[in-house]
């Protein structure tokens, strides 16, 4: 990675952080790179220490919440296929936080790993076999790049489907979505690289979290695809499309 006479990277993703950490460049991850302290990103949140500074989130609250959220929307689920990618450690590590919140809840899980796009096929494949209740996806590079190959199946085969995050998911086509305000992360990321312009050092500023999570549903999508949402469900989103 080359980064010649960059004063600071504003980064999304894990590998992508993973290469600024390498080259010792001042970097804000602004989201998705999973927990920065069990990745080894960083320190500890409060005292990052090196080159990298930024948003994090639970991985394990947001997981819990996520899945009650799948069980609200479709009460009868049994089984989930989760879709992550295996070669993004950050997103592997938010995929064990779900599982496991899945397990808690007494939801069955489908793990469906991928590493490139052609694994889409298989996975799909796979539910063909073997239908789960509802999808899960974990958001990276790869699965964002090819969510509406996710959105098409899902809405072909009337399954609800959850996102991480609203934007470009839900806003895109797909049918919902919990996590942090993207607006409020950016923001919050443009005022920490502001702070490194003006002389702080990225191992100096601790990492921040979220403070304002949305559910976001786009009942035009669920119309269309001919899924029904429980209206008690849909009555807690903070945002619908429609």
């Amino acid at each position: 990675m080359k980064a010649d006479q960059v004063d600071v990277i504003v980064v999304g993703g894990y590998p992508t952080a993973l290469a600024c950490k390498a080259a010792n460049v001042p970097t804000v991850v602004y989201i998705g790179a999973g927990d920065p302290v069990a990745t080894r990103l960083i320190d500890s949140l409060a005292h990052p220490g090196g080159n990298i500074t930024g948003i994090s989130d639970d991985a394990t609250v947001l997981a819990t919440k996520r899945l009650s959220l799948i069980k609200q929307a479709v009460p009868k689920v049994q089984r989930v296929a989760m879709l992550w990618n295996r070669d993004d450690l950050g997103m592997s590590m938010r995929y064990d936080a779900s599982a496991g919140a899945a397990r808690t809840l007494g939801v069955a899980v489908q793990p469906l790993g991928l590493r490139e796009p052609d694994d889409f096929n298989g996975v799909f494949e796979a539910m063909d076999r073997d239908r789960p209740d509802a999808i899960f996806m974990v958001a990276d590079a790869l699965t964002t790049l090819n969510r509406k190959r996710v959105f098409d199946y899902a809405g072909a085969h009337h399954i609800p489907a959850l996102y991480e995050y609203d934007v470009p998911n839900v806003h895109d086509g797909g049918l919902m979505s919990y996590g942090p305000d993207l607006k409020e992360s950016m923001e919050r990321a443009a005022d920490l690289t502001a702070r490194i312009f003006a002389g702080a050092r990225p191992a100096d500023l601790p990492f921040e979290e979220p403070t304002r999570y949305k559910l976001v549903i786009n009942l035009k999508t669920a119309k269309a695809t001919g899924i029904e949402l429980p209206e008690n469900f849909v009555a807690l989103a903070d945002e619908v499309i429609e």
